[in-house]
Order: C-alpha cells, then sequence, then structure tokens
C-alpha cells in the first residue's frame, strides 16, 4: 500500500515543501510514498512550486476506511442468464447466502437469496424449462448428442408409459422436453413430432439413423450421467437465475461510501448482504454483514503537526507511521510504538535535511530549493525568534546546492506571499489558520504574512463580524494576527468575546482591533504560548 505523506490542514510552505522532500526521501530509500495536501496552497507556495518546477501534491479529502479497503467477497456475483444449479454451487464455494445478478456489462440486475431458491424448489413450476441448452448440460452433467439451437423453452415430460400407450395419449409438439432412454418407437415419434429437446439418461447411445432425423427434424438430443429420475428432479435448476429474480432494486453499497456510514445503515435496514457497486454502477461484489470484514488502513506519515485538529479527517482510522514536526506535542495517540522526531527547530525542513544526511541521500536541486523555501518562509528570513542556528547553517547548505542567493530569493517569495489583492475576509483569514484545542476550549489562530495593512484595514469590521461568528460557532476564542516583516511586528484582529484574553496574553493596556504589536512575528513560539499561559491562569 502507498504511504502518504502530509502535513496541516490550510497548509503553508513547510508542509507542502517537506511533505515533498521527506516523499523523495522516502522513495529514494525504496519506500512506496505520494505528498498529499490537505487545502488549497497559498500563493507564496504556489511561487515556491512553480520556481523550482515542481507539481503541487494532490488533494486529500480524507483517510476514513472504505468500502473499497474492506476485504469483501470479490467477484461474487452471477451473469442473470446463469442457471440457478450454478448460482447455487457458486454461493456454496463463496460460503454467502445471496449472489447479486449482473448483465453482460456488470451492472447490476438484481439479487437472488438462499431462501429464494428454497422457496422456487418447493412453490416453482418444475414443469418448465427456459434457459439456454448449455445451461441444462452443465445442470445435468450432460453431454450434446444434437444441438440446433441455443435456447431451449419448453414443458418437461418423462416417457413412463408403454410405446402404444404413450403415443396414443401423449400429444408431443415442439414445445415438450422429453425424458426417455433407448426406447427406439418413443424416440422415433418424438423425432417425428419434432420435440425441442430429448435427454437420454445414463449417457445412452443412439444408433446413427434416429440422430440423422434429429438433425433433420431440428430436434436436440443430449445425454446424462444421471438416471431419469434424478434429471427430473435436477432440471428445472438449470433455468435462468434471473427466473426467479424478485429483488430487481437491492439495497446496494457504493466501494467509495465510508465503512464506519455503512455499519450505521445496517443498523436500520436488517439485511445480512448488500451488493458493491462502483462508478459506472458496475457490481464489484458483495459484502456480508457478519463476514470478517478485515481491512489495512491507509498509512501516513505527518509533517509539521501532530495534532488531531489540524490533521486530516479520519485521522483515528489511520495507521500513522511517522511524525516528523518542531511544534509543542498536541494529542495525537497510537495503538503502537512509532517514529517520532521532534526538535526546537524553526521549520521542519531543517529536520528533514538531516534525514537526507543521516542516510547519505543526495539532494537534488529542485529538493533543495524547496526545502529552503520552506525554511525562510517559516523563518522570515532567518529573522523570526524561532530562527536556530541550525536552520541558518541548513539554510545556506541548502541554497548552495539550489544555487540561489538566500536575500535575493528570499524577498522574491515573500513578495508573492504578501499579496492579498482579490482575496476574500474568509479566503485571507484561512490562509494560514490552525486550531489548537486545549482542555475544553478550542482556539483559533490565524496568520496573514502582508506589507499592505491598509487593505486589511479597509476591511476590519467585515474580518471581526467573521471571528464573532466563528467563535459563536466551532470555537471558543479566534484571532488572527497580521505579521509585517519589514515593520518587525503583527497587528492582531479578534472575535469581540476574546479582547480580555488578547489584552492579557500581550500586555495591552489601550486594547483596539487592528492594534500593532511590535516584535511579534512568530505564532509558534510567541503568540500560542502568551495566549495558552493566559488560559491557564484563568482556569
Amino acid at each position: 500500500m502507498t504511504t502518504f505523506i502530509f502535513g496541516h490542514k490550510n497548509p503553508d510552505t513547510d508542509t507542502v515543501c517537506s511533505s515533498i522532500a521527506l516523499s523523495y526521501l522516502k522513495n529514494e530509500l525504496g519506500g512506496k510514498t505520494v505528498p498529499k495536501v490537505l487545502g488549497n496552497i497559498n500563493e507564496e507556495t504556489k511561487f515556491v512550486l512553480n520556481y523550482f518546477n515542481i507539481p503541487v501534491p494532490n488533494y486529500l479529502n480524507d483517510v476514513r476506511v472504505r468500502i473499497k479497503n474492506i476485504k469483501y467477497d470479490k467477484k461474487a456475483y452471477i451473469n442473470e442468464n446463469s442457471s440457478i444449479n450454478e448460482a447455487f454451487k457458486l454461493m456454496q464455494k463463496q460460503n454467502i447466502t445471496a449472489i447479486p445478478l449482473i448483465d453482460e456489462k456488470k451492472k447490476l440486475t438484481g439479487y437472488v437469496t438462499l431462501k429464494e431458491i428454497a422457496r422456487y424448489l418447493i412453490n416453482g413450476n418444475k414443469e418448465m424449462v427456459s434457459t439456454t441448452l448449455d445451461n441444462i448440460v452443465e445442470t445435468l452433467n450432460a453431454k450434446i448428442i444434437v444441438k440446433n439451437d441455443d435456447i431451449i423453452d419448453g414443458n418437461i415430460l418423462i416417457a413412463g408409459l408403454q410405446d402404444k400407450t404413450f403415443q396414443k395419449e401423449v400429444d408431443l409438439s415442439t414445445n415438450d422436453i422429453l425424458i426417455v432412454g433407448d426406447r427406439y418407437k418413443i424416440l422415433e415419434y418424438a423425432i417425428s413430432c419434432k420435440v425441442k429437446l430429448i435427454i437420454l439418461p445414463l449417457n445412452i447411445e443412439l444408433d446413427k439413423k434416429i440422430l440423422s432425423k434429429a438433425e433433420r427434424n431440428n430436434v436436440n438430443i443430449i445425454a446424462s450421467a444421471f438416471n431419469s429420475y434424478q434429471i427430473a428432479n435436477k432440471i428445472i435448476l438449470s433455468n435462468f437465475i434471473k427466473s426467479i429474480n424478485t429483488n430487481k432494486n437491492p439495497i446496494t453499497v457504493h466501494n467509495d461510501d465510508y465503512f464506519t456510514d455503512f455499519k450505521t445503515m445496517t443498523h436500520k435496514v436488517n439485511h445480512t448482504n448488500y451488493p458493491i457497486i462502483n462508478n459506472k454502477d458496475e457490481c464489484l461484489g458483495l459484502i456480508r454483514l457478519t463476514g470478517p470484514n478485515e481491512y489495512e488502513k491507509q498509512k501516513v506519515i505527518l509533517v509539521d503537526h501532530n495534532n488531531l485538529a489540524q490533521s486530516v479527517d479520519g485521522i483515528e482510522e489511520a495507521d500513522i507511521l511517522e511524525i516528523i514536526d518542531h511544534h509543542n506535542l498536541g494529542a495525537i495517540g497510537t495503538t503502537v510504538p512509532i517514529n517520532f522526531r521532534s526538535k526546537p527547530v524553526g521549520c521542519t525542513s531543517t529536520m528533514i535535511y538531516d534525514m537526507f544526511i543521516e542516510n547519505k541521500v543526495t539532494i537534488p536541486k529542485n529538493i533543495a530549493g524547496i526545502m529552503l523555501s520552506a525554511i525562510l518562509s517559516d523563518t522570515l528570513l532567518l529573522t523570526s525568534p524561532t530562527t536556530t542556528e541550525d536552520d541558518r547553517f541548513v539554510a545556506v547548505k541548502l541554497a548552495s546546492i539550489a544555487k540561489v542567493d538566500i536575500d535575493k530569493y528570499g524577498t522574491e517569495m515573500l513578495k508573492a506571499a504578501s499579496s492579498i489583492a482579490g482575496k476574500s475576509v474568509e479566503e485571507l483569514i484561512k490562509m494560514d489558520f490552525k486550531s489548537f484545542v486545549v482542555g475544553s476550549k478550542n482556539l483559533g489562530i490565524g496568520q496573514i504574512m502582508t506589507m499592505d495593512f491598509e487593505g486589511i484595514k479597509e476591511k476590519i469590521t467585515e474580518f471581526v463580524n467573521k471571528l464573532n461568528e466563528m467563535a459563536n460557532t466551532n470555537y471558543s476564542n479566534v484571532a488572527i494576527f497580521v505579521t509585517d516583516i519589514i515593520k518587525n511586528g503583527s497587528y492582531v484582529i479578534y472575535d469581540e468575546k476574546s479582547e480580555d484574553i488578547i489584552a492579557e496574553s500581550f500586555g495591552i493596556k489601550n486594547i483596539y482591533q487592528g492594534v500593532f504589536l511590535p516584535k511579534l512575528v512568530s505564532r509558534k513560539k510567541q503568540i500560542l504560548p502568551s495566549i495558552l499561559n493566559t488560559i491557564d491562569t484563568e482556569n
């Protein structure tokens, strides 16, 4: 199974570039991984990936277990023109109590249960056959002696009377199927009447004259290994399975449906078996409520986060193999020990550089470029308080490999990131927004990097209204920090009920929406710890 590598929701440059770089490293070491993103990338990240000619990773909606991940009864279906006998044998082989019916294009056309087969054997019309000659041959363990038709429709008769009595009392027609042994007078009579089919018990052989006459009169002849009594009892099992299909629109499960939703649905619908279909309405098999329903969890590696609220939907249903992060420890738990790499550096890519060196894997120019970009982004061109000597050392090494000037390239990158033109208030809030669960509180802290605070200030009422709305629905407290790296500080906008928390957290005497906080640029090292400290003090 392919392992997905991804960062947090509302992906920033570190999240995206670290996922790509780590995936490259893992694959070079023999792994099978794919980088993913959990949302739309920002302008800065677009600039970086375009600059180094690397495609944007595909979007990952969730890692919840789906029906297609379950070990269901694949190919547990049968063509609707197969015999009842063949359907029953397949059900026995698959150990299932029902079977979906399909047409020639694998489209689901119905569903037959063992109960319906049993009901047919007890109450069904045992004198009529409507099927193919091949189905009859398969059911009766027979061989074809003379074949004139593919489809056989007719009434079943057994030649149990004396020759004269039979010819006198029984009027044969082209709609009759006759079970008869080596009784040549009755055979001659049946062929003269042009019956649809003659079935010979015990593999009886006929002389060539009789066979030639049958061919001329379009009479089909087969010879079965069974005796007359067995043939009479078994032949109705050669009928089309679709002839007893009373469930032409069964309840189905889509292969992309979530397994948890399936289990919830089964509590409302008292069924045991459910056909599985795909986007083309093709039947893929059968899932049983009482089956083993084993599945393999999606394998994932997390970068740049270790908090449930920031990770992909359904993370609790995934198999977390590894976490590489430079943030405080969050609330992700695992059922088994994993590789967890944590270090107080300014960027995840700094840690991934160490992993390249440890494993003696050469870093390509474009991978070095995006790793450098991640470091410059997270450390604000190596000026943030989160910047460490490790970050500076690694940045110089990566710049040399990528053949770029740190200051010149970094300034270009941040200019691309600072543009807010054409973006709505909601888009700006979500650009780099993270959730943090602290006890019973759910905090939302966003950060906007721009040198154009005037453009934000014009819409400050809209920002406050949106933050109030968020605080009244999903969050206890919400704040947006608009960081200007030239001025080396941040403007803060907050929901109205969070005013006291913001004021106390940052020692603001005269607080107002859009107040400037000098030297406050790092969410991880300055903003979040200050707010958490205030909340802890209140509690």
